[in-house]
């Protein structure tokens, strides 16, 4: 049954049976039938990250009906970008402390092949994930408000209720030590039970050409993951995985050093922005 299963999933990946929208559903129902099948006493844990995986897709082939070719494309950058900076977070070995702040936050990093070097930041945050969420997917754009180190967050384009193409800029450090840099993202947002992911990778976008003047860097795999703490459901452990290419002649001690402070940093204003919106909300209640 397995290599049936298999050589039906590799049909869809031909064009012309892509498009035949039975054949993509009878391909979810086989491989969740097979690991269903194979998940029998002792199953191993592969097992389960493949049937978690697979849950993924589904949910993407009940989403692309009436997509156009650029927007799947879209849809499957976001949807990668999101298996690959889980798959980087689940290996708990191999990590370097880079810093560790007065209040706990921490920024740890990684190198990996093809990818480079990648910064994890670790952080506890006194909000419920779904507040994070909202703050971070919901009200993208006015993250310029808030975070100095960003000077503007625009959404190009919106593919279903889970990606969208970005353009961010950058600000300058002190010193312009680095400056300004631009990204043109795609962006994976989605909610499994209690926990909240915000994935990303660098990508190119039809209204967005590289901008005179402005150094167009490439960043991802990244991710934010906001699941609830085990012991306060109403706190957040926040992990951010970032990976950027800032391009230009800086030397790595420099790029090292701005990318884990720019990761403490943001964690700083995240709060203080989370505290301003409560304080609102207090205010506007009386």
């Amino acid at each position: 049954m397995l290599p049936a299963t298999f050589k039906l999933c590799a049909g869809i990946s031909y064009r012309h049976m892509r498009n035949m929208t039975g054949l993509r559903k009878n391909a979810m129902v086989a491989i969740h039938h097979e690991l269903n099948r194979l998940a029998g006493p002792g199953s191993s844990n592969w097992i389960s990250q493949v049937r978690r995986r697979s849950s993924f897709l589904s949910a993407r082939i009940e989403e692309e009906q009436g997509y156009s070719e650029q927007e799947m494309s879209y849809v499957k950058q976001g949807e990668d970008a999101l298996q690959k900076a889980i798959s980087i977070l689940s290996e708990q070995d191999g990590w370097t402390i880079e810093t560790v702040a007065a209040n706990g936050d921490k920024v740890l990093s990684k190198m990996l092949p093809d990818i480079g070097k990648v910064f994890k930041l670790e952080v506890m945050l006194e909000q419920h994930p779904d507040n994070l969420y909202n703050e971070l997917v919901g009200n993208m754009e006015q993250m310029g408000e808030w975070n100095p180190n960003v000077k503007q967050v625009k959404i190009l384009q919106k593919i279903g209720k889970e990606t969208m193409v970005t353009h961010e800029v950058s600000a300058e450090t002190p010193g312009n030590v680095v400056g300004p840099r631009d990204f043109v993202s795609v962006r994976c947002a989605k909610r499994r039970g209690s926990t909240c992911f915000l994935a990303g990778m660098s990508t190119k976008h039809p209204n967005m050409p590289e901008q005179r003047g402005v150094v167009r860097a490439e960043n991802g795999p990244t991710c934010i993951v906001m699941k609830p703490c085990a012991e306060d459901p109403n706190k957040t452990k926040f992990t951010w995985l970032l990976n950027i290419d800032l391009k230009g002649w800086i030397p790595k001690t420099i790029i090292n050093k701005v990318l884990s402070q720019t990761q403490v940093d943001f964690a700083n204003h995240l709060r203080q922005r989370m505290a301003n919106n409560v304080s609102m909300e207090m205010a506007h209640a009386c």
